[in-house]
C-alpha cells in the first residue's frame, strides 16, 4: 500500500505544484493519475521513489515513511518505468533489463535467466536479447523497459506516460500486455497519464486531477464515468460532447456501437 498524506510540493520561485494531497493507492491494484499537463501527477509519482521530496507531509509505503530510506536503495526495490523507455543506448536488451539485479548484486548468469524470463514475460522474442535499443522498434523498446522495471521482482511498479510516445496501435497493444502482465502479477502500480481513455482502460482505482494535484474525483472506472463529481470532470472526461456518450445503431451487417456524434466506437458483440 502507498500513502501520500497532506503531501504538498513548492518551489523556491513560488511555484505550487501540490497542495495537501491525500490518497491511498491499494496493494496489488493499479491506480492512475490522469490530469492535463501541469497539474503535478509526475510529481507525485517521483515522491514515491524520492526522486522528489515533499516540502511538507509525507510518503508511505505500508508502514514506512519513504523519507527515512535512503533513496538509492529505496529506488533499487521499486520498478520504474518513463516515456521513451530510457535504455542505455550501448547496452545490449537483455543487459539493460539485468541493470538493476546486477546493481544489487546478483551473479550475472541468474540476472540474465531472469531477464530472459521477463522477456517472454513482455512479449519479446529470444533472439532479440543480444540486440541494441536502436534496433528495435519503440513499442519493442518500451516492451524492454517494462521488463527492466519488474526485472528485481519490486512490489511497487510506477509508470510515468510508459505508452505516451507510441502510434496509437502500439499503445492499444501495449495496454493490454500490461493489463495481463498484471492479472498474473498483481503489483501495485501508480501509473500517469494524460489520457482518459488510457486511464479508464487500465486503472482499478481512477484519480483525476485539477491544477495543484487537487483531487476532482476518485474511485473506479465505473464510479467516475457514471457519476462525474462536477463539471470539470465530465469535461475531462469528455461528456457532454460526445466522447463517452455512446449510443447503438442497428446496421445490416450487425449493432454498432456509436459515439454522440454518430462515429463508429465499435461493435456489439455477444459475450463468451
Amino acid at each position: 500500500m502507498i500513502r501520500f498524506q497532506d503531501v504538498c510540493k513548492s518551489y523556491p520561485d513560488g511555484t505550487e505544484a501540490v497542495r495537501d494531497f491525500t490518497l491511498e493507492a491499494p496493494t496489488g491494484k493499479t491506480t492512475v493519475l490522469v490530469g492535463s499537463s501541469g497539474c503535478g501527477k509526475t510529481t507525485l509519482l517521483r515522491m514515491v521513489n524520492r526522486m522528489v521530496d515533499p516540502t511538507s507531509g509525507a510518503v508511505w509505503i505500508d508502514d514506512e515513511n519513504v523519507a527515512d530510506v535512503p533513496p538509492v536503495p529505496l529506488r533499487r526495490r521499486i520498478g520504474y518505468v518513463m516515456q521513451n523507455a530510457g535504455l542505455l543506448p550501448h547496452r545490449k536488451v537483455i543487459d539493460n533489463i539485468a541493470t538493476v539485479p546486477l546493481l544489487n548484486g546478483v551473479p550475472k548468469a541468474q540476472a540474465h535467466a531472469r531477464a530472459a524470463e521477463l522477456m517472454e514475460l513482455v512479449g519479446l522474442e529470444a533472439r532479440q536479447a543480444n540486440r541494441y535499443p536502436d534496433q528495435l522498434s519503440g513499442g519493442q523498446q518500451q516492451r524492454v523497459g517494462v521488463a527492466r522495471g519488474l526485472a528485481a521482482d519490486p512490489n511497487i511498479l510506477l509508470m510515468d506516460e510508459p505508452f505516451g510516445a507510441v502510434d496509437p496501435l502500439v499503445r492499444a497493444d501495449l495496454q493490454a500486455e500490461l493489463l495481463r502482465i498484471q492479472r498474473e502479477l498483481e503489483k501495485t502500480i501508480v501509473f500517469v497519464t494524460h489520457d482518459i481513455a488510457e486511464a479508464l482502460a487500465l486503472g482499478d482505482q481512477i484519480v483525476i486531477l485539477a491544477k495543484g494535484a487537487r483531487i476532482a474525483q476518485a474511485g473506479t472506472p465505473q464510479q467516475v464515468v457514471a457519476e462525474p463529481a462536477d463539471d470539470f470532470v465530465a469535461d475531462f472526461l469528455g461528456l457532454g460532447r460526445g466522447t463517452l456518450d455512446l449510443h447503438l445503431r442497428e446496421t445490416p451487417t450487425g449493432t454498432l456501437v456509436v459515439d454522440g456524434h454518430g462515429r463508429p466506437a465499435g461493435r456489439l458483440v455477444e459475450p463468451g
